[in-house]
């Protein structure tokens, strides 16, 4: 816990510095939600077809989910994912023509949740 998911355009290629994203999030999250450095857990998942509304060639998206233990409001699950937000934009250069869509969601895990 937590559990990070960034799905992220094909077409961002190297304008999103997403080592160095993950990098600085896990702290953030650390620091917003109170847990352990050890256990944050980023993956990517490069999209290689998105459409977002009318579906130009330019569209793209970067959706960021972190899914942690069951317990914290939803005020602080909403205010890690602003925090999420800002963060991303020091991460995501612009590139010509481009202008993604970006989003993130804070959710419980399921009390199914293990971890070994």
């Amino acid at each position: 816990m937590p559990q990070i998911t960034v799905d992220y355009s094909d077409n961002l290629g190297s304008a999103f510095d997403r080592r160095g994203f993950a990098l600085a999030l896990h702290p953030l999250i650390v620091e917003t939600i109170d847990t352990q450095l050890s256990s944050c857990k980023t993956r990517f998942r490069r999209v290689d077809e998105t459409v977002v509304a009318g579906g130009t060639p330019t569209d793209a998206l970067v959706h960021i989910g972190i899914a942690v233990l069951p317990g914290r409001s939803a005020e602080l699950k909403a205010r890690l994912s602003e925090a999420v937000l800002e963060l991303l934009a020091a991460h995501l250069e612009p590139a010509e023509g481009i202008a993604p869509v970006v989003s993130a969601e804070v959710r419980d895990l399921e009390l199914s949740y293990r971890k070994r």
